[in-house]
C-alpha cells in the first residue's frame, strides 16, 4: 500500500483583506511552493450590504442614492441602469436632450473609472508617478460633475424619465475645453508606459484568457474584448443614443494583461470622442419628461401655476412596476452591468437582481494565478479591475 506523498514545505499566506495593493477588502487564501502559486482561494463578503433586499422595500427614486455605492467609481452607470429598468419595463420614453447629457455623463464617468484602474495597476507594478498623474484630470472631470450634479462623487443625479437638472450654463464649454487637454494626457500616459520595458516585462503574456475561455467564464467588458471577441453593448444592443455617434470598439487579441491595458487606454480616446459629438450635436428642448408634460398642456391652467411647480418637482414619481419582468443592461467600465427586474404591481420591485461585471469577472482569478509567481498575483488583479462595493454587494 502507498502513502500519499504530501508536501510539508508549502507555504499558506492571507493576502488581504487588509491589504493595501487589494483594491478594497478581497481576501486571497494563496498556497505557496516558493514563489509559485499552487492554489487561490478568494473569499468575498466583507462589503456586503444587503443592496438588493434594501431594493426591494424602496421607490426606485428612494433607492437612487444607494446604488453609487455598488461601483463608487463609475457611479454613473449604476444610476443609469437604475432608472433605465423601470423605463423600459413600463415603456418610459425620454427626451433626446436628456438621452444626449446622459451619454456625455456616462462617458466622462467611464474615463474617470479607467483613470483610477490605471494609476493603482501602476502603482502595484512598482510605478508610483502614473498614480499622482492621473488625479490630475480625475479632479477636472469631477470639477465637471460637480458644476452640472451639485456632488463630485455620489451624483443622484438620473431620474427616470431624464436628469434632475440641465447642463449649466458655460458647462458645455468647459467640458470641450477638457477633452482638448485629455486627449494630450493620454499622449503622455502611452510614452510614459506603453513602451517602457519593465512594465512590458510585468504585464506581457501574464494572466492569459484565451477567446473560448473569456466567453465560457461569461467575462465581459475589457477583459472579453481584450481575448478578441469584439463585444460591447453600445454596439450590439445599442441604449440610449450611441447608435448616433460614430466610434469604434477597442479591442486585442493577445488576451494578457497588457492587452486589457491597451483596450483601456483605447476605450478612453473614443470616449473623447463620443463626449465631443454628443457635445457639438446636444439638441435642445426638455431635459425630463414632466417638463415634457407641462409643455404639452400649457393651456391648462392647473398645470402652470406655482403650486404645481413646487409640488410636481420635487416629489419622485410614485408609480407602481407592472406585473412583468425583464433584464436590462449597460456597458459598464467594467464589463456587462445588469439588472433582471420583476414587478409586481406596486412601489417597489418584486425581485431586483445586480449582474455585477466585477463579481463574474474576478471568477477566473485562481485559473489564472495558477502556476504563476507571487508577484504576478498583482499584475493580475490589478487588469481584472474590480471594486469590491459591486462584487459583494
Amino acid at each position: 500500500m502507498s502513502l500519499p506523498l504530501t508536501r510539508k514545505d508549502l507555504m499558506i499566506v492571507n493576502m488581504g483583506p487588509q491589504h493595501p495593493s487589494m483594491h478594497g477588502v478581497l481576501r486571497l487564501i494563496v498556497t505557496l511552493d516558493g514563489e509559485d502559486v499552487i492554489d487561490c482561494e478568494p473569499i468575498l463578503g466583507y462589503l456586503h450590504r444587503g443592496m438588493e433586499k434594501i431594493a426591494e422595500n424602496r421607490t426606485i427614486i428612494q433607492y437612487l442614492p444607494y446604488v453609487t455605492r455598488w461601483d463608487y467609481l463609475a457611479t454613473m452607470f449604476t444610476e443609469a441602469i437604475t432608472v433605465n429598468a423601470p423605463e423600459f419595463l413600463e415603456n418610459i420614453q425620454i427626451p433626446q436632450r436628456a438621452s444626449y447629457i446622459r451619454v456625455i455623463m456616462l462617458e466622462l464617468s467611464r474615463i474617470a473609472s479607467h483613470l483610477l484602474w490605471l494609476g493603482p495597476f501602476m502603482a502595484d507594478l512598482g510605478a508610483q508617478t502614473p498614480f499622482f498623474y492621473i488625479f490630475r484630470e480625475r479632479e477636472l472631470i469631477y470639477d465637471l460633475f460637480e458644476a452640472a450634479t451639485g456632488m463630485r462623487m455620489m451624483h443622484n443625479y438620473f431620474r427616470i424619465g431624464g436628469v434632475a437638472a440641465d447642463l449649466p450654463y458655460g458647462w458645455i464649454d468647459k467640458c470641450l475645453d477638457f477633452c482638448d487637454y485629455f486627449l494630450r494626457g493620454v499622449v503622455e500616459y502611452q510614452q510614459l508606459i506603453t513602451q517602457n520595458p519593465i512594465f512590458l516585462e510585468r504585464v506581457e503574456g501574464v494572466g492569459f484568457i484565451s477567446g473560448e475561455e473569456a466567453v465560457n467564464w461569461g467575462l465581459s467588458g475589457p477583459m472579453l474584448r481584450a481575448s478578441g471577441i469584439q463585444w460591447d453593448l453600445r454596439k450590439v444592443d445599442p441604449y440610449e443614443s450611441y447608435n448616433q455617434f460614430d466610434w469604434k470598439v477597442q479591442w486585442q487579441k493577445e488576451g494578457d494583461s497588457l492587452a486589457r491595458y491597451l483596450v483601456r487606454i483605447g476605450e478612453m480616446r473614443e470616449s473623447i470622442k463620443i463626449i465631443q459629438q454628443a457635445v457639438e450635436k446636444i439638441p435642445g428642448g426638455p431635459y425630463e419628461n414632466l417638463e415634457v408634460r407641462r409643455f404639452k398642456k400649457e393651456n391648462n391652467s392647473e398645470w402652470n401655476d406655482f403650486e404645481y411647480k413646487f409640488l410636481g418637482k420635487k416629489p419622485s414619481p410614485n408609480f407602481e412596476l407592472s406585473r412583468q419582468e425583464l433584464y436590462v443592461r449597460v456597458e459598464a467600465p467594467k464589463g456587462e452591468l445588469g439588472i433582471y427586474l420583476v414587478g409586481d404591481d406596486s412601489l417597489f420591485p418584486w425581485r431586483w437582481k445586480i449582474r455585477p461585471p466585477g463579481f463574474i469577472n474576478l471568477q477566473i482569478l485562481p485559473q489564472l494565478v495558477k502556476k504563476m509567481k507571487l508577484a504576478d498575483i498583482m499584475t493580475i488583479l490589478g487588469s481584472i479591475d474590480i471594486i469590491m462595493g459591486e462584487v459583494d454587494r
